[in-house]
């Protein structure tokens, strides 16, 4: 076996931030015996996080078992997962802007053609629709549990009832044409081919379209982190991944 030295491109707070969390959780279920330390333990969960590093190639790296790494990550992300807001403290947050912005993203997973509840059509993969909030600047606010990738953006939104508590706080909300008819304080464009809106439908749809190209940057932000870029765990275990990513975004943002 060759190991290798490797680089991960986040922060040293962001390692101490996580580092911290696992340090308090070991003193709240008393002494046991640790193969790593809690710092190695963090960097270890960043690399899976950040850089799609396998279980083998961990405990290659680290000198631990398979088990080991495997017990080790997943503490880490049910840790982090818990941290991340819920959406009433997202919707509490949102409403301190101007106004937000909602997507929707596929996450593409590892799964077979019979797979059809994970298919998205419009997408032409496999994969689970989470839905984004970000503010004006294209900051992610928040990120909702993850649905099978054949649910439409508006239902998944509706699913969370996530357009519900944006109209109940009154925050202004710029989607795009997928959302059609969210009613609420949705704003999305006008329907219709360009050559055959009025000039003034133009322009409001010209304006609308940048202000929701900010909001790409949130899903560049979630994609920075590889192990989304193709998951091959079991899809029950996605929400808290996709939390647990959120929850260290937040921390160093």
């Amino acid at each position: 076996m060759l190991v290798y030295p490797s680089a991960i491109d986040l922060s040293s707070s962001t390692l101490r931030f996580l580092a911290e969390h696992l340090t308090e959780r070991r003193r709240e279920t008393g002494p046991r015996r640790r193969k790593l330390s809690a710092g190695q333990q963090a960097l270890l969960a960043l690399a899976h996080l950040r850089c799609g590093d396998t279980y083998a190639r961990l405990a290659a790296g680290f000198g631990v078992g398979l088990a080991t790494v495997y017990r080790y990550i997943r503490e880490a992300i049910a840790i982090l997962a818990a941290l991340a807001p819920t959406l009433t403290q997202a919707v509490k947050t949102a409403s301190t802007k101007a106004f937000v912005i909602l997507d929707g993203t596929l996450l593409p997973i590892d799964r077979i053609a019979a797979d059809r509840p994970y298919y998205s059509g419009k997408h032409k993969k496999h994969g689970m629709n989470v839905q984004v909030i970000t503010d004006p600047f294209g900051r992610l606010i928040w990120a909702s549990p993850a649905l099978p990738g054949a649910v439409h953006d508006i239902t998944a939104a509706r699913t969370h009832q996530l357009i519900d508590a944006l109209a109940e706080a009154g925050v202004k909300c710029f989607a795009d044409k997928g959302y059609q008819g969210a009613g609420g304080s949705v704003i999305v464009p006008f329907r219709g081919k360009h050559q055959n809106l009025s000039a003034g439908k133009r322009a409001v749809n010209a304006a609308h379209a940048k202000i929701r190209a900010v909001g790409e940057q949130a899903m560049a932000t979630l994609k920075g982190w590889r192990l989304l870029r193709k998951l091959r765990c079991s899809t029950n275990r996605i929400t808290e991944i996709v939390k647990a990513v959120l929850a260290l975004h937040l921390a160093s943002a």
